[in-house]
């Protein structure tokens, strides 16, 4: 620092980023959309930590002794549940966000560790069925390529009520990702920027989706799971809500989900955290006696096995993942910097998914771009992502003496911080105070 510069000191309110959209909004006078999620920093997972086994615990042979991974979602009501080897799944991501190649991708990697996969918005791809073994089928406010066709080719329905990243919010499709094909299954004008809508055209409350639950009952013959999905909005009543509704699996998605498009003030301001929503979620099940009875997924900005660990002791029956899935496939690959900073970006910081012009192949529907993605190789790399997940949750349930990992409880728990441990309702680190909850 020169000696001009000494006694200069940076805004807490009005950072260098502050001030750059303030500027940016001042010239351009439109707001500001990208992908991903919340970047703000937030309570996670982080600020918890398991206790393990000891004396007063019993821990387990690493290797050697066994440790259940499988799940069962939808055995309330739906004839044929879903069976998963392991309690990892992929979320929804539509095609049109993501490559024809990205989405057959998502299904081999998924497919060879026995998990499932979800469509997101715009309808059912062949790449994605073809290579799915286990396929949920996403039930949007948009209907973009719904058919009763499809509804009954998917292995479970997700009536998506809200995402993470944007409750209460609508999708954004912008109009140089509308190519013939993807405008064809939407049935939209090609190259023309698209909306999702952010409710149902044919509900408007709790009483409503009850009557279109049953009808996605009737036309699938009482097969399918249907799940309900919410953003991170109040947890509690949502997922009562659900279940009183006839939801056979609640899907929670805190506000570290991500996103292909939609405001950044969405995406930094609207939703809580998975940590706390994981917690309500978990209580309302409870209270109506339901908690095991309604399977619960967790997601929004589950990264490793400790994230996956911990949302199990809390009471989650599985977790889904998408932009962890999508880095795992290669998207912000070191391998393309040269080109990121071409577009003022760089590997691990690019976010523009809206854009459409990854140098991955993964969030584009540029067909020079997209085919740049091997789907067998980047199915393969997805594959040994989710079985390291796997055996670091093994890992975590055995040395707190587990032999499954659903059996992992909060009292395997403490919190790092006050507001975790308010959030989680866990006590602090090296004390038995649950903040809210007395002495």
């Amino acid at each position: 620092m020169t000696e001009q510069n000494w006694g200069l000191r940076e805004s807490y309110s009005f950072d260098r980023y502050a001030i750059h959209e303030i500027r940016r909004a001042a010239s351009t006078g439109l707001y500001r959309i990208r992908g991903w999620g919340a970047k703000r920093s937030l309570p996670t997972f982080d600020d918890l930590v398991f206790l393990g086994a000891s004396v007063s615990r019993y821990p387990l042979e690493g290797y050697r002794e066994a440790c259940d991974t499988s799940v069962t979602l939808g055995t309330r009501y739906a004839k044929k549940p879903i069976e998963l080897k392991i309690p990892i799944t992929i979320a929804g991501m539509s095609f049109g966000s993501l490559s024809a190649q990205a989405k057959e991708a998502l299904g081999r990697g998924a497919s060879e560790v026995g998990t499932s996969t979800t469509t997101g918005d715009g309808g059912m791809t062949q790449e994605e069925r073809g290579h799915s073994k286990q396929l949920v089928y996403q039930y949007l406010p948009s209907r973009y390529g719904m058919n009763p066709e499809d509804l009954r080719k998917a292995d479970a329905i997700e009536v998506v009520v809200g995402q993470g990243a944007k409750p209460g919010g609508g999708g954004m499709l912008l109009g140089q990702k509308i190519t013939k094909r993807v405008a064809e299954m939407r049935t939209l004008p090609e190259g023309i920027d698209q909306r999702s809508a952010c409710r149902h055209p044919d509900w408007t409350g709790p009483d409503d989706l009850t009557i279109k639950i049953r009808e996605l009952r009737e036309i699938t013959n009482w097969e399918k799971p249907i799940y309900i999905k919410c953003g991170a909005a109040r947890p509690y009543y949502d997922t009562m809500l659900a279940v009183k509704a006839g939801a056979d699996v609640v899907v929670v998605d805190g506000m570290q989900g991500g996103t292909a498009a939609t405001q950044e003030c969405y995406i930094e301001h609207v939703g809580i955290p998975t940590l706390a929503a994981v917690r309500e979620s978990v209580r309302a099940l409870k209270e109506i006696d339901m908690h095991r009875k309604v399977q619960l997924v967790v997601a929004g900005g589950i990264r490793s096995g400790a994230d996956v660990a911990k949302a199990l002791a809390m009471g989650a029956d599985a977790v889904s993942i998408g932009t962890a899935a999508l880095i795992a496939l290669g998207d912000n690959d070191p391998h393309y910097e040269a080109e990121y900073r071409k577009i003022n970006s760089a590997a691990g910081y690019y976010e523009d998914f809206q854009a459409g012009n990854d140098p991955a192949g993964i969030t584009t529907q540029d067909p020079e771009l997209s085919k740049r993605l091997d789907p067998v190789k980047a199915g393969h790399r997805l594959a040994n992502y989710l079985r390291v997940l796997t055996l670091e949750v093994q890992t975590l349930a055995r040395a707190n003496g587990k032999s499954d990992v659903h059996n992992l409880e909060t009292e395997d728990l403490a919190a790092l911080t006050v507001e975790a441990a308010a959030m989680a309702g866990v006590p602090l680190a090296g004390t038995n105070w649950i903040p809210g909850q007395g002495v």
